[in-house]
């Protein structure tokens, strides 16, 4: 660094004149009082000094400043950022000319090497860095790279960015830009990439379930994009790995999106890849996104459901029917009719007593409440108790079906009533009857919901519902509960709240419940015998222990929420652990490793909850999609459970979206640089050649307030006092 220095003044005329006339008066005065005293030449030393220290004070009124400036003798240095994230490998950049389009990355290839550079002829030091690199779990971050500029590089004279724009991470890139505004550090932006999609069709997403059941066809679900300037016709084709396949031919709208579902039907148990592929339309530019594979697991199932009643009313009977005729389900039947000489029933579906204690009804999945309540010869308190713990800590369902005797207000009363999804009237236990029928009436989440589906299109599903039969009962629901989803309502009645809610669920901590506010389901066979019927009630009994079944060994269940999870979601761990001897484990070590699809292993640790349920919780983030390997450990009783999820999503750097030069053009204007095209590199290296020098950077020290300056004016004042007593004048 060279530095040179000078002393400046920053007083107005006015302070400049007052500090003359006063120096003028102070040295007439003293020249008048030297010859007073006969021109001795102590009291001139005495007269001086004073002069010199008004001459002082009118200094310091016109605020003196030394200054330096520093000018640096190293050369500037030009930093060069470019995006090596995982959207510049879209093919988009069509050269003149050419007809097949190169990835933005090959674009801007020259730019990032340092040999590049070399015409600026030694004038900058140049650095040229990656960013955001593709690969890593991270997305796109322009802040971070401008901000470490200005943190790191004190010299730096100008930045140029070479990115897409498409920023996903990070604070604002602008707020870094203002800071390098401040030091007068231009940034000329290089833009690469179409501001418009090409002409492209993608598989967007294909939602199919984690899990599949032997022998029962499984809905695949998926959404096609298209930046295609017409409607077209296709065969979509969903191949497995066990080497069958599914085409279906769909209409796909022009720039916009289309959802669709493929149906297929599994061999047999295992494991297998489901891949949703699309043909190559002529005038699509990027062929490599209509493909998409997701894993599912197919398994032999039997769940374990219990339904509990008093009457053996049309809707119970109907409903033992459907459950028991399941091959995937494992019914047993409590009665508690009052006119039975005992509990229980004539088939080997029936059993004689309430489950007893924890261990025993544990291996329910799904329990069916009729119209039962806490009376003698019915439930207890103490087996409420149990059915809640069995709900909110080891992840069963319970449905509720209300009846005409009113039985189930008394269940309110107990640790059931937190369970219930509606608020019901007290006063009218015996609900409402009618001699015309009413029909009920799909919600907008109803037409959303697995549980109501009955055809395979939702327009299909949603004529089905039209035109089922319909109730001539339903419960005395005022409303629905808050944190519940209404599924279906009455298509007529209402209140101050809106319509009657008739089919409600809601998620009591683990689990699931369902509230089926009518026993007229069982008409729905009409015309049609068991269609609909068991379809509904099959899927209710499936979505409810769907999680509960997720893995499972002889003494360890492993099962998260949300049951499909996405990138960067928390999944909610849990894990029920039993004792070799069949009872809940209360307190342990329960840890699961977690191998995500890169290899990189994560334990968790899992946390005891609740004190009698042998439930261990405990939270994940998924940063990676695909399938990710868990190994369920448990150290006091030894035992091991291997499973996996699958973690949808596409990264957060995706391939074929729109570039966004507006964000380069906002950083280049902030900072009063340039946006370039990646052709144009001769005009770069002028305009970089025609910088001008930076300004040198300046010290000033201002004298008028220093404490040297301070000091020594009261060390001239200190003498001058102490001569004059020296001299006799005091």
């Amino acid at each position: 660094m060279k530095a040179a220095g000078s002393v400046q003044f920053l007083g107005t005329p006015g302070s400049l004149a007052l500090g003359v006339v006063l120096v003028a008066a102070t040295a007439v005065l003293g020249y008048l009082a030297w010859r007073r005293s006969g021109s001795r030449w102590s009291i001139g030393v005495l007269e001086l000094i004073r002069t010199g220290l008004v001459a002082v004070v009118a200094a310091m009124l016109n605020q003196p400043e030394w200054v330096e400036s520093y000018r640096p003798e190293e050369r500037p240095e030009l930093a060069v950022l470019w995006d090596a994230s995982g959207s510049m490998e879209t093919r988009d950049v069509v050269e003149p000319g050419s007809r097949e389009a190169v990835s933005r990355k090959e674009a801007v290839a020259l730019w990032a090497t340092p040999s590049a550079w070399d015409r600026l002829g030694g004038r900058f030091d140049v650095t040229v860095e990656p960013f955001s690199v593709a690969g890593t779990e991270r997305g796109t971050d322009l802040y971070e790279p401008l901000e470490r500029v200005v943190r790191e590089r004190p010299g730096v004279r100008a930045v140029v960015l070479i990115s897409d724009g498409d920023w996903n991470e990070g604070r604002p890139p602008v707020e870094a830009a203002l800071r390098l505004r401040g030091r007068g550090v231009p940034i000329y932006a290089i833009p690469v990439g179409s501001r418009d999609r090409l002409p492209d069709l993608e598989v967007l997403s294909l939602d199919a379930p984690t899990f599949g059941v032997t022998g029962k066809a499984v809905r695949v679900p998926f959404t096609i994009e298209s930046a295609l300037p017409r409607d077209l016709v296709t065969t979509v084709t969903l191949r497995s790995s066990a080497g069958d396949e599914v085409s279906k031919e769909v209409r796909i709208a022009a720039m916009s999106r289309t959802s669709d579902a493929l149906v297929w039907k599994p061999p047999g148990s295992g494991d297998y890849t489901l891949t949703l592929e699309l043909p190559q339309h002529p005038d699509e530019v990027l062929p490599e996104n209509n493909a998409l594979s997701v894993p599912i697991a197919i398994r032999d199932e039997k769940l374990k459901v219990l339904v509990v009643e008093s009457y053996p009313r049309w809707e119970y009977r109907y409903l033992r029917n459907a459950l028991s005729r399941d091959p995937g389900v494992e019914l047993s039947c409590l009665l508690f009719h009052p006119d039975l000489d005992r509990v229980g029933g004539g088939s080997t579906d029936y059993i004689k007593r309430f489950p007893e204690g924890l261990e025993e009804l544990s291996t329910y999945d799904v329990v069916f409440l009729g119209d039962v309540g806490v009376e003698p010869g019915q439930l207890t308190a103490e087996q409420c108790r149990l059915l809640r713990g069995l709900v909110e800590y080891q992840a069963s369902g319970l449905v509720f079906l209300p009846g005409w005797q009113g039985r189930q207000m008394t269940l309110l009363e107990t640790a059931l009533g937190d369970l219930y999804p509606v608020v019901v009237d007290v006063s009218q236990p015996g609900g409402w009857g009618s001699r015309t029928p009413s029909h009920m009436e799909l919600t907008e989440a109803g037409r959303r919901s697995l549980l109501t589906k009955l055809a395979d299109t939702a327009e299909e599903n949603a004529a089905v519902w039209e035109e089922l039969p319909g109730f001539q009962w339903y419960a005395p629901v005022v409303r629905a509960r808050p944190g519940s989803e209404t599924l279906c309502v009455h298509q007529e009645v209402s209140n101050e709240y809106g319509r009657l809610p008739l089919i409600v669920t809601r998620t009591f901590g683990a689990g699931k419940v369902l509230f089926m506010g009518t026993d007229g389901a069982w008409r729905w066979r009409k015309g049609v015998e068991d269609k609909y019927h068991y379809r509904f009630w099959g899927q209710v009994v499936r979505w409810m222990a769907y999680q509960r079944n997720m893995a499972r060994g002889e003494t360890m269940r492993f099962y998260y929420a949300p049951d499909q999870p996405r990138l960067n979601q928390t999944l909610g761990l849990r894990a029920h652990v039993m004792e070799r001897t069949g009872e809940p484990l209360i307190r342990g070590d329960v840890t699961a490793r977690i191998v995500s699809p890169s290899g990189k292993a994560e334990v968790v640790r899992l946390a005891p909850e609740g004190e009698e349920w042998g439930v261990f919780v405990g939270q994940y983030r998924a940063t990676e999609p695909g399938k990710h390997q868990v190994i369920l450990a448990c150290k006091q009783t030894g035992a091991t459970l291997e499973t996996s999820f699958n973690v949808q999503g596409t990264a957060s750097e995706p391939v074929g979206r729109p570039a966004r030069p507006e964000v380069l053009e906002e950083l280049a204007r902030v900072t009063r640089g340039q946006v370039l095209g990646p052709g144009k590199l001769d005009e770069l290296m002028r305009s970089l050649a025609e910088l001008p020098e930076p300004e040198p950077s300046v010290r000033r020290v201002p004298l008028w307030s220093h404490p040297a300056v301070a000091g020594g004016l009261i060390a001239l004042m200190g003498i001058f006092w102490v001569g004059r007593k020296a001299v006799g004048l005091i």
